[in-house]
């Protein structure tokens, strides 16, 4: 399994330039190093001086292989696997006669497809490090926050449809339908079939994946620029919401810290120079520690002894988060941002009996 590194910040920041500097400071150390761009965006191709095409990662210098993803690219290929699934289990396929060169990319397929795409690059265990260059936005957090976030939607549904009356009366007749298109036999419930199993391991393994800052980190890229500034500190806060820890703060073309290091207190701020005439070692030389992550803030801390969990939200006011407990589990919403969390066995189900926001954390206790 490798490292995966990715950075978040306004655009203009100079996200890319770390990133290449980033993946060339690994490889320079013997690390195997997947440089992962996302979209159609040159500024990577052109920045490293090398023609970035093709469906498969290409070596740009020792132990440094790149590659660009390209929504229509991953959208046929994946296309293919789904049809090459339904002619295994269904007895009549009817995706047969529909292509993936004649598909478009639909709104969010783009981030659902890189998520895939970089699942499937970290399982080969060919990489040691793959630092993904992405918009580093809020639409980078909602792609990190899938698995999470399907988990619920699958955990929570499932609950709902099982206690209907609607799941209830399907249920009997779930096995015959399914003996009548399927080539494979289907008995017992519906959503405890093998296929539904494999989807819920996916998801899992991508939650704890996210929920590890020794496998996958984020760091805040940013200018002396309120702007900038306060776009990197709801990044934060928001990084948080979906369990992503932000490993420290990259406050790039700059040889100095000025004050805008208490904006990210915790979080070690680390000044990065300007590149000049394409010589990236200053700037390589310039990175911080990444295993800094595994000291930073962790987005979410339970202690049983107390009954007492605690979020990390900063970048956030009281004013800006709400809790509910509507459902079975509790709903923190900060910003854009929701988040169901799903307690350990000794707190789940219970009611929150106290809340309060303290030191950018929201502490509830049960």
């Amino acid at each position: 399994m490798a490292q995966i590194l990715t950075f978040l910040g306004k655009g203009g920041t100079g996200r890319t330039t770390v990133a290449i500097a980033t993946a060339k400071a690994f490889a320079a150390h013997g690390k195997q190093v997947l440089l992962i761009g996302q979209g159609s965006d040159p500024s990577l191709s052109l920045l490293l001086e090398t023609p970035l095409e093709g469906e498969a990662p290409q070596t740009v210098t020792a132990n440094l292989q790149v590659i660009q993803l390209r929504a229509t690219q991953l959208l046929e290929q994946n296309w293919q696997i789904l049809k090459q699934l339904e002619t295994q289990y269904l007895q009549t396929p009817f995706f047969k006669s529909v292509f993936g060169q004649e598909l478009g990319v639909l709104p969010g397929m783009d981030q659902a497809l890189t998520l895939n795409a970089l699942r499937e690059y970290d399982s080969t265990g060919q990489y040691d490090v793959i630092v993904l260059d992405s918009d580093g936005d809020q639409n980078t957090l909602r792609m990190l926050g899938m698995p999470e976030i399907l988990g619920w939607y699958v955990r929570r549904f499932r609950q709902v449809f099982a206690e209907s009356d609607l799941g209830k009366t399907l249920a009997p007749f779930a096995g015959p339908i399914a003996g009548a298109v399927l080539n494979v036999s289907w008995s017992g419930n519906v959503l405890d079939q093998p296929a539904v199993s494999q989807m819920n391991n996916i998801l899992e393994q991508g939650q704890a994946a996210i929920a590890d800052p020794a496998r996958i980190a984020a760091y805040l890229i940013t200018t002396d620029s309120p702007l900038a500034i306060a776009t990197a500190r709801q990044l934060w806060g928001t990084a948080q919401q979906v369990g992503l820890t932000v490993g420290g703060v990259l406050l790039n073309q700059s040889d100095d810290l000025p004050p805008v290091s208490t904006s990210f207190a915790p979080l070690a701020v680390t000044p990065l120079p300007t590149i000049q005439f394409n010589d990236w070692q200053p700037l390589i030389a310039a990175l911080p520690d990444f295993t800094s992550a595994l000291s930073a803030p962790r987005p979410i801390t339970v202690d049983l002894a107390t009954r007492q969990v605690s979020l990390f939200l900063p970048g956030f006011d009281k004013t800006q988060v709400k809790l509910c407990q509507s459902g079975p589990e509790v709903t923190i919403e900060a910003g854009d941002q929701r988040r169901n969390l799903l307690l350990p066995p000794e707190l789940r189900g219970q009611a929150v009996t106290g809340a309060k926001f303290q030191d950018s954390h929201l502490i509830l206790s049960f």
